[in-house]
């Protein structure tokens, strides 16, 4: 049996390596195998830091029964999701049609054209209610396979096609002030307002929603302000955040925020940190970028995923049990593993977050540890013929690059760029951009190079899938990039690809604002009047002149940058029309304030800037 995962980028595969299943890797030859063997395909999903696909490695693929019957009766893909997800929502949407109790490991049963027939999430070894034992899962899609051959295709066939037809929905109008009123109005009949958050068990942070909230709260809704705010009060003092560490984790089993899944993860941290920041609390703030550069970063600046949820204490393998101890204890063990590969988009959103962050609350260290990520993905993620989506110590994934990578990298770069007065992260960022409308040929957004060649092939790529987890989607990224270029440069072709894309569905988000978040923020920024300020800067700060209250008006939503005259030259001659002609006024720090490029007269004194504020 060949092991073809023990040189895999993903640690989750790596894991798997010494299972007696013979896994492949994603990719063609696993469907060309089945097809020659005439075999069902098992798919299965998960990743490094989830707890029960440790369980199921543990108990059935680990089982050299188990194995042998998957081996002769399948073949068998393992794939981290995390490095695959355009594979992962692909048949998580199929899953589906199967069960309703969606999540991971997620274990899908295909034909060899790909197209799902079966789907479950953890099977055990032997039964344990309400799961079936693993082996009876396998006998079971056998036999419909060999002696029903015909209606399991027929009904793989019905399922991918009704996929495909997803992407084929009518555009709506972006939803105003009235639509937002109902909007925020929904989100606080669902809050807890015993324990705080949203909903009940198991509970998550969706920092998403959270920024929408404040994006709302910047534009005059106190309401969506204050649900904002007691929501990260809430969270700030439960058990979802650890202390000793900074850091948050991914959610709580319980609705009081108690007893949570261990595991660290770093799109959480990063949107967390960039919602602390902005409503000034500053402890909780440092106590995420903290865990972010002295845990998550690697000596070679980019970010880990996640930290694993188990890990080794006294000798005994325990979930969360490195978490309850202090931090003279913890120093005595080893602490949990991280999955060190990097990914590109969940990098952008904490180079985001510590770019603005650090601006916002005058920490410099965090800016320069965004720098040190950028230009580790600049120099060894953006390739001369692709964009890379992962790679771990130098080995770099072979899996395509998605939306996400593009307009969440590009993000982080507009906000470095802004945070530093550096045009070369802007300039990488409009190329980032660029590619993807480039690529369109009639789409809004699109990955340069088409989606993942297997997906593909089978017509199973879903067409810039909107949905949101944890994080933002693609499209949602894609889209608010574009927007701050538009912001920057004035090019109404970023500003029409953000409102076509941002249209294209908002009729899925306003009804269900708790998983469009993200989407629903950008369509809130592109409905409100736009405020650009850009201060040059001249003699020391004497904590009078107009840059010591600039950053006041990052709180109202405003783009500010604060740029040498160098740096607002370079700025213009690279394109970035906001910095044409801005310089100092007698020798004195000069602000530019322009809403929807409207600008003011220039002012050299901080009052008359702190008057303008909205």
């Amino acid at each position: 049996m060949a092991n073809r995962l023990a040189s895999a980028v993903s640690p989750y595969l790596r894991s798997h390596a010494d299972n007696p299943v013979d896994w492949f890797e994603w990719g063609a030859e696993a469907f060309a195998e089945a097809q020659r063997r005439q075999v069902p395909v098992l798919v299965s999903i998960g990743y490094s830091t989830c707890h029960w696909c440790h369980v199921m490695a543990r108990e059935s693929f680990s089982d050299a029964a188990l194995a042998g019957y998957l081996n002769d009766n399948f073949v068998a893909i393992k794939v981290d999701r995390e490095e695959y997800p355009d594979v992962d929502a692909t048949y998580l949407a199929a899953a589906s049609a199967f069960t309703s109790n969606l999540g991971w490991p997620l274990n899908v049963f295909v034909t060899p054209a790909g197209e799902a027939f079966f789907a479950g999430t953890y099977f055990p070894p032997v039964p344990v209610q309400p799961h079936p034992a693993f082996r009876q899962v396998l006998e079971a899609v056998t036999d419909a396979f060999v002696n029903r051959r015909d209606e399991v295709e027929g009904n793989a066939n019905h399922i991918a096609t009704a996929l495909r037809a997803l992407g084929d929905r009518a555009p709506g109008t972006l939803p105003g002030d009235e639509q937002f009123a109902t909007v925020v109005a929904e989100l606080t009949a669902y809050e807890d307002t015993e324990y705080g958050g949203f909903g009940g068990a198991p509970k998550f942070p969706v920092a998403t929603v959270l920024d929408l909230l404040l994006d709302r709260g910047s534009v005059g809704d106190s309401g969506a302000q204050a649900l904002a705010e007691r929501t990260l009060a809430a969270m700030a003092a439960s058990d979802l955040r650890d202390r000793v560490e900074g850091g948050f984790f991914r959610y709580s089993t319980m609705r009081n925020w108690t007893d949570p899944h261990y595991e660290r993860m770093l799109y959480d941290n990063a949107l967390l940190l960039g919602a602390y920041a902005r409503v000034g609390s500053h402890e909780v703030a440092e106590g995420i970028a903290s865990f972010l550069i002295t845990v998550m970063q690697q000596d070679a600046g980019g970010f880990a995923s996640a930290q694993d949820s188990e890990s080794t204490v006294d000798g005994v393998r325990v979930e969360g049990g490195y978490y309850a101890l202090d931090a003279d204890d913890r120093a005595a063990q080893s602490p949990p593993a991280l999955d060190r590969k990097v990914l590109t988009g969940w990098n952008g959103l904490a180079i985001e977050a510590l770019a603005a962050a650090g601006s916002r609350l005058d920490q410099p260290h965090w800016v320069d540890a965004a720098r040190r990520a950028a230009d580790f993905l600049l120099g060894q993620h953006v390739l001369p013929d692709r964009l890379v989506r992962a790679s771990i110590d130098g080995t770099v994934s072979a899996a395509r690059a998605t939306l996400e990578d593009y307009g969440m990298f590009a993000g982080g770069l507009l906000e470095l760029a802004l945070a530093t007065g550096e045009v070369r992260y802007a300039v990488a960022a409009r190329e980032l951009v660029d590619a993807t409308l480039d690529a369109a040929s009639g789409a809004v957004f699109a990955v340069p190079g088409g989606a993942d060649p297997v997906l593909a092939g089978h017509r199973l790529a879903l067409e810039s899938d909107p949905s949101e987890g944890a994080y933002p989607s693609g499209i949602s990224a894609m889209s608010a990039a574009a927007h701050t270029l538009y912001s920057l440069t004035a090019d109404t072709r970023y500003l029409e690809a953000a409102t076509r894309a941002m249209e294209s569905i908002a009729p899925l988000a306003t009804p269900r604002p708790i998983a469009f978040g993200a989407a629903l923020g950008v369509m809130s920024g592109l409905g409100s009047a736009s405020s650009q300020l850009v201060v040059v800067t001249g003699h020391a700060d004497d904590g009078t002149n107009v840059a010591s209250v600039a950053l006041a008006w990052q709180r109202s939503g405003a783009i500010v940058s604060i740029v040498t005259a160098d740096q607002a030259r370079a700025f213009a001659e690279a394109g970035f029309e906001l910095f044409e002609g801005r310089t100092t006024r007698d020798g004195e720090s000069t602000a530019y304030l322009c809403r929807d490029f409207v600008c003011a007269l220039p002012v050299t004194d901080a009052a008359s800037l702190l008057a303008l504020l909205p």
